[in-house]
């Protein structure tokens, strides 16, 4: 079976040939990689195929899923767990099946997240470029003890589990929102309590919920005026979680003293390559990052040996058992 893997770097090329060796699945599975993502202009590159592979900034409307459809494409394959680029419903309809990598890697994001927390903390980042310069003044550089705080966790699946143990280990007193609450997450300690009150009380607040209409823009103005002034906030998820501009007055107002994403709304013209030389469009975007009590990372949270093998085998996997008609807990 042939399969056209989108948005493909060099790390995917090599964990994703290696694990079809391993796997023996090369004689099944035929893999074609494109570094261009799929979109409505790209989608005709799927003729011959029988299969997509895709990542978390492809498009997959309906427009595409129709091309894909008329190219006679069976299945596709996320190399992600969020699946808010693709029109499930539309999808279904077609008779397309997709699948997703559901649990690559908790640990992966949540210690990233926990990265964000102690760089904006300790200011890490600015300490290490007045070093090089030779300025070893702590002036402008003090943080805080994180063990003294109150971290408000929002989403307590695989990777907010994570997030929460690491945040206890540090000695933190963790408050938590979900819609469906973990008694495993309320034996370690941990309080659950409705958002109004989690903004309230929290210091830090880590966003590890899925993007949906109920989550869009879940940090906003309204939501913002009832944190306490100088909050953490840290998004590893989905950039749409966060207001970027409604964020950006709230730096300015010093409503939030810290900002940490390693996702951004309108990421998908810019995350993953190389902008250096380019002039960035995105005036909001570039404002946020004049900011020194901000720090935005390109949506590395996942990037981990670990994690880029699971998320490999996962998708062969998937691919493997779609053209095997074995049934799979990771079709969506």
């Amino acid at each position: 079976m042939k399969i056209a893997v989108f948005s493909s770097k060099s790390y995917d090329k090599q964990t994703l040939n290696n694990e079809n060796t391993a796997l023996g699945l090369a004689s099944e599975l035929s893999l074609e990689f494109f570094e261009s993502r799929l979109s409505e202009e790209t989608a005709v590159l799927t003729n011959g195929f029988d299969a997509v592979s895709c990542f978390v900034n492809d498009k997959l409307d309906e427009s595409v899923l129709q091309v894909l459809k008329e190219n006679g494409i069976k299945a596709i394959a996320l190399r992600c767990a969020g699946y808010n680029n693709v029109d499930l419903d539309c999808a279904h309809a077609m008779g397309i099946h997709v699948y997703n990598v559901p649990d690559y890697s908790p640990d992966s994001v949540a210690e990233h997240a926990l990265a964000l927390i102690m760089a904006l903390n300790r200011k890490t980042h600015r300490a290490h470029y007045r070093v090089k310069e030779g300025n070893f003044s702590l002036e402008g550089l003090m943080g805080f003890n994180v063990s003294s705080k109150t971290v408000g966790c929002i989403g307590t699946g695989r990777i907010g589990k994570a997030f929460v143990k690491i945040m206890r280990g540090f000695g933190c007193r963790v408050i938590c929102y979900d819609a469906y609450p973990s008694e495993e997450v309320s034996a370690w300690g941990c309080e659950y309590l409705e958002l109004d009150a989690l903004y309230a009380q929290s210091d830090i607040i880590s966003l590890h919920c899925p993007l949906t209409p109920e989550t869009k823009h879940l940090i906003n103005a309204s939501s913002l005026n009832k944190m306490k002034d100088g909050v953490m906030i840290i998004n590893t998820s989905r950039g749409a979680l966060v207001n970027a501009q409604e964020a950006i007055d709230a730096l300015y107002s010093g409503k939030i003293g810290y900002l940490g994403l390693d996702v951004y709304e309108q990421e998908g013209e810019l995350f993953f390559e190389d902008m250096s030389g380019t002039i960035i469009q995105d005036s909001v975007f570039q404002l946020m990052l004049t900011f020194p009590n901000v720090l935005v990372t390109g949506h590395q949270g996942y990037f981990t040996d670990v994690a880029l093998s699971h998320i490999a085998q996962t998708t062969l996997q998937n691919l493997h058992a779609h053209f095997a008609d074995i049934d799979c807990k990771t079709e969506l």
